[in-house]
């Protein structure tokens, strides 16, 4: 008992009291998922272990990056740029970013036949990729109908966020 006769409520590793008699996040763990977030390239992490839940995320940095500057009106409406003179460093129009960093695959398994072409016509939806990312594997879906241009990617390969994997028009 404390000094004013109550019992005092135990406290986790941040110094706070726990809710409901659940245990408290450990600060630790907050900060070990912080470290896996910036090694990996990921955005977001979330575990749940022994009823308590855990999400980690970072949009600033990395949400900022795929945006370019703001382009003035009156040359946009001027005429629509051809694909060719795209700012270096920009996607293509119509490119399509790999949304993860990881191991990109064209085929479901290897020995079968890849998911798309060039030349392929796909419809919005149709599996065009797989991404495996911390041993999960992540289907990458057309986002949009169109003809496959250029496959941009190689079976096998590391892929970062936001490189383009393939161009539909």
């Amino acid at each position: 008992m404390n000094a004013k006769g109550k019992t005092p409520v135990p406290h986790d590793k941040s110094g706070t009291a726990p809710a409901g008699g659940k245990p408290g996040i450990d600060a630790s763990a907050v900060r070990e998922l912080a470290k896996l977030l910036k090694e990996t390239g990921l955005t977001e992490i979330e575990i749940e272990h022994d009823g308590a839940r855990i999400r980690v995320s970072r949009g600033a940095g990395v949400a900022a990056a795929p945006v370019s500057a703001p382009v003035p009106p009156a040359p946009a409406a001027a005429a629509p740029a051809p694909a060719a003179a795209a700012p270096a460093g920009a996607p293509p129009a119509g490119a399509v970013p790999s949304p993860m960093v990881g191991t990109v695959y064209l085929s479901p398994e290897p020995g079968k036949p890849t998911f798309t072409s060039v030349g392929k016509t796909v419809k919005e939806g149709d599996t065009l990729f797989i991404i495996e990312a911390m041993k999960t594997m992540n289907a990458i879906a057309a986002p949009r109908g169109g003809t496959v241009k250029e496959i941009s990617v190689v079976d096998g390969a590391p892929v970062e966020f936001g490189q383009t994997l393939c161009v539909i028009a």
